[in-house]
């Protein structure tokens, strides 16, 4: 054990949180610490959009699962998937990379940029004692999002991250135990008997921590949330937008 592990295994997503901005200084050093994350081939596949003009946040937050602690918090991240500037570069050498940039792949590319760039940021806001909290629900709204912020072609919001001092957290939520994630050398099919005793676990979780209590499981929450949130419209909008078409 250590200080950095314990700030990971201190992890909770924060949804309240103080009008307490955060500053110029303290953004730059978390899109610093977001850069210095890996990177697919060194491609920085991936840009970050501040979100600081309030009506704009209000505007977000609405369309992102109508959830208005987006506005509320220090500063707001929209992490997109970037490949728009490998085109131009590619234009300007006389190069055709449209079989890459369009393909699967790219997408993929992007997305995981945007994703350990995201998290080295979370690491590092949290170990400045800073909360929390990934929006997914930008994907929701993702079509007047990008119109909102102006988002060209051959890129895409992939998620938000809220940012800020909290007003209060939440009990960190028990994880999947370690059988039940971990497996060796062959992938292990026969997890249900973890998922149920899990499920006991998460149980007894949601009705006795410190927020907002609940009589729901781990397996209510997750199947839930992909039967309510198909976002059947993602592949046409990343065509639209050049991606995946190949």
């Amino acid at each position: 054990m250590n200080q950095t592990i314990e700030t990971l295994l201190n992890h909770v997503s924060v949804r309240s949180f103080t009008n307490q901005p955060l500053t110029e200084e303290q953004i730059k050093q978390l899109v610093t610490a977001a850069q210095a994350a890996s990177t697919a081939s060194f491609q920085q596949a991936y840009s970050i959009i501040g979100v600081e003009d309030p009506e704009l946040k209000e505007k977000i937050a609405k369309l992102a699962g109508d959830q208005p602690f987006i506005a509320e918090g220090g500063h707001f991240f929209v992490f997109c998937a970037d490949v728009n500037r490998h085109k131009q570069i590619a234009e300007d050498l006389d190069m055709d990379i449209s079989e890459t940039i369009e393909g699967i792949d790219a997408a993929l590319v992007g997305a995981i940029d945007a994703s350990l760039a995201a998290q080295n940021m979370v690491v590092a806001a949290e170990s400045m004692g800073l909360g929390v909290c990934y929006i997914g629900g930008v994907r929701d709204g993702i079509i007047e999002i990008s119109e909102l912020l102006d988002i060209p072609e051959y890129v895409f919001p992939v998620f938000g991250l809220v940012v800020g001092y909290p007003n209060e957290r939440n009990d960190s939520k028990p994880r999947i135990p370690f059988e039940g994630i971990y497996h060796t050398n062959r992938y292990n099919s026969h997890t249900k008997e973890i998922i149920k005793q899990y499920d006991e676990t998460t149980k007894l979780y949601y009705e006795n921590r410190s927020g907002r209590k609940q009589s729901r499981t781990w397996s209510d929450t997750a199947i839930g949330s992909l039967a309510r949130l198909p976002r059947t419209f993602m592949k046409d909008f990343l065509n639209s937008k050049g991606w995946a078409r190949r």
